[in-house]
């Protein structure tokens, strides 16, 4: 049994430790193993860790729970990916708040180069599923990863079209991925393990409890490069999946609705405040997300690196580095830069006429280094 994984596992099952105090002691330790064998009160000195938490770990009681996951998931055929991994999926890894454990049952590549998250009510209607059927079928040809989160209404026509389409897709759920919820999708849910699957942070056997939701949205946000809103109430998990999404800084779309319709208000509120921009057709979401164009080939003018200052110069090695063409998501991993400091700098290397923004949050290296 790998110990560090092993380690890794057990700070999962330490109460109190969440994802961003997780990601606290691995970076002041070095590692999850180093941290159990850390004293304790050197423990307490790391922001956020009081004397209860520090017990817990020295006590390492919570290997014994980790082990016992371990056997389950392997009676399960259930894969663990920490955020430590190189397969760690490379959307999530410029999100502060991204889960540090993904429980996978299925056949999943989360790292395909077009991810589209469809979300809306419980209560979806005949426009619903028409919106999803010509939005999941245009985009066919573009073979995207189809993300939803398996409830009722909207999400599950927009997995069962994926299939229809042969499309991949994933449900990401707020219980334990042997948990199906609602059990009424089990057979939608097994069909999609053959490509695509089922994806979840929470331990194997936990129950869909309500608080789990609005965390999982935020997976649905981050795993999207485009997040599609096609019917949603005054309220409801679509709406916080689509602000979430913005504070992301992901295209958020919506088809608009009939004015005075309850399943409309949502998605016409967010297309009235700019929070989504409105689409009719698979047709509009290919043309604003730049999808419907060949990828932009190397620049070939010359740059000068010297002229720019260092934050600056990062970031145009790295798009020269990465054949000059990056989504905002990408360019932050790889440059090691919050998505809040790029945008700004970005900004400035677009008005020097080094950088050009395109359709999708892409940016484009106008001219190459010397």
């Amino acid at each position: 049994m790998d110990q560090s994984r092993l380690s890794l596992l057990a700070l999962h099952f330490i109460p109190g430790l969440g994802d961003y105090l997780i990601r606290q002691l691995v970076g002041y330790c070095g590692s999850a193993e180093t941290v159990f064998q850390t004293p304790k009160g050197k423990l307490q000195k790391i922001p956020g860790i009081g004397r209860k938490t520090a017990t817990l770990i020295q006590t390492g009681s919570a290997f014994a729970r980790a082990e016992e996951e371990l056997r389950k998931c392997e009676r399960n055929n259930v894969t663990l990916v920490f955020f430590t991994d190189a397969n760690y999926p490379r959307r999530l890894r410029s999100i502060d708040d991204a889960p540090t454990l993904l429980y996978l049952k299925g056949n999943i590549n989360l790292d395909v180069s077009k991810t589209v998250g469809i979300v809306g009510t419980r209560r979806s209607t005949n426009y619903g599923r028409h919106c999803i059927e010509e939005l999941v079928n245009g985009l066919k040809p573009l073979k995207p990863l189809i993300v939803s989160g398996l409830a009722y209404g909207i999400d599950i026509l927009a997995h069962r079209q994926a299939l229809e389409c042969e499309l991949p897709t994933v449900g990401i759920l707020g219980s334990g991925v042997d948990v199906i919820y609602p059990s009424a999708h089990r057979e939608v849910a097994a069909r999609m393990e053959a490509d695509g699957g089922l994806i979840s942070e929470q331990p194997l056997g936990t129950k869909p409890d309500a608080h789990n939701f609005p965390a999982r949205n935020r997976i649905i946000a981050g795993l999207s490069d485009a997040l599609v809103v096609v019917e949603a109430g005054e309220t409801g998990g679509a709406l916080i999946t689509a602000d979430i999404a913005n504070s992301y800084n992901k295209d958020v779309f919506a088809f608009p609705g009939n004015i005075g319709q309850s399943y409309s208000y949502g998605c016409n509120q967010l297309i009235k405040t700019n929070k989504a921009s409105l689409i009719t057709s698979s047709a509009d979401l290919e043309y604003m997300m730049n999808w419907h164009q060949e990828p932009a080939q190397p620049p070939q003018p010359s740059l000068n690196l010297d002229e720019f200052e260092e934050p600056e110069r990062k970031v145009l090695l790295t798009l020269h580095e990465n054949g000059g063409t990056l989504v905002i998501d990408e360019l932050s991993w790889k440059s090691n830069l919050p998505v809040p400091q790029l945008a700004s700098i970005l900004l400035t290397l677009e008005f020097r006429g080094v950088v050009q923004s395109l359709p999708g949050k892409l940016f484009r290296l106008v001219r190459a280094r010397k």
